[in-house]
């Protein structure tokens, strides 16, 4: 791989997923790149690189699917779980009451261990959520990888992977060396494919929002064009949720930290409220399954 198409497939990255690559990191491009080239007929790098520049918009899809890092596993970090369901959740219980309904939003849920998460946490709180309406969201950049949570079947490796033994036997279906997720859970989650580069508006707003270990990747203003835009889709009185290596601070004033919960998030209500758009433009809540 030359320095010229090493450059293109760089900009061509940070351009179609948000994805900032330092100027050492052919290695990596080479090894996801190479067998996904080898695959497509092509002879290497650059004939990849000469598809992309002529418009192929299934290769595009396809590098960028081959360079997004989808690493996850169930209760995932533990902690931000532990926020879920001892801070979140009961704040969130009281502040609903009167309407009795959650919505969550999963960005970049990759294959489904983050979302599945969340819902085995809100089935474990039994009768404090009895008729409420449920809307867990899950977005990813991936087709591939929403097929994957979709279907809720995990290998062996991946359910050893940070869940409870339990929830295992509670949740799960053995079927020959493979585990899937039982249609309960599974139904309580909308899957859909989502480029957090591009407008979300239309996914209405959310009482909590989940955005971990993605934001690593981008370049500082990609952040804070979307925590920006994150600010208009939380409720004012909702949490924003990010990874252990992620944070607001120094970045933008429209979150601000929960003190001694790593993590967590709330709106700064004055620019959160500001940035939302009126109700008129947030669309129907959508069909859920209910607990």
């Amino acid at each position: 791989m030359t320095p010229t198409e090493y450059e293109y497939l760089r900009k061509f990255l940070r351009d179609h997923s948000g994805l900032d690559l330092s100027a050492d990191k052919q290695y990596l491009i080479e090894s996801r790149l190479l067998p996904l080239a080898r695959k497509a007929g092509l002879s290497g790098i650059g004939e990849l690189v000469q598809k992309l520049q002529a418009g192929s918009s299934a290769l595009t899809t396809s590098v960028v699917e081959a360079m997004t890092t989808n690493e996850t596993f169930f209760f995932r970090d533990k902690v931000p779980f532990d926020h879920f369901r001892d801070t979140i959740m009961p704040e969130v219980i009281k502040a609903r009451a009167s309407r009795r309904s959650v919505r969550i939003w999963c960005a970049a849920g990759s294959t489904g261990q983050e979302p599945y998460s969340l819902a085995m946490s809100l089935r474990e709180m039994g009768a404090a959520l009895t008729g409420w309406r449920i809307e867990i969201i899950a977005t990813d950049l991936s087709q591939e990888v929403l097929e994957k949570a979709k279907a809720g079947v995990y290998s062996q490796f991946e359910v050893q992977r940070g869940l409870p033994i339990q929830f295992l036997v509670k949740y799960f279906k053995q079927t020959g060396e493979t585990w899937q997720i039982n249609p309960e859970l599974r139904a309580m989650i909308q899957h859909r494919q989502l480029n957090l580069l591009h407008d979300f508006a239309q996914l209405g707003t959310f009482d909590v929002i989940f955005c971990r270990n993605v934001l690593i990747y981008f370049d500082q203003d990609t952040k804070i064009n979307i925590f920006n835009r994150l600010a208009r889709q939380v409720e004012s009185d909702g949490f924003l949720v990010l990874g252990a290596a992620e944070t607001v601070v120094g970045l933008t004033d429209t979150f601000k930290p929960i003190p001694d919960r790593r993590g967590l998030y709330r709106p700064n209500d004055a620019r959160a409220s500001a940035a939302r758009p009126p109700l008129s433009g947030v669309p129907p809540r959508m069909a859920v399954a209910g607990l």
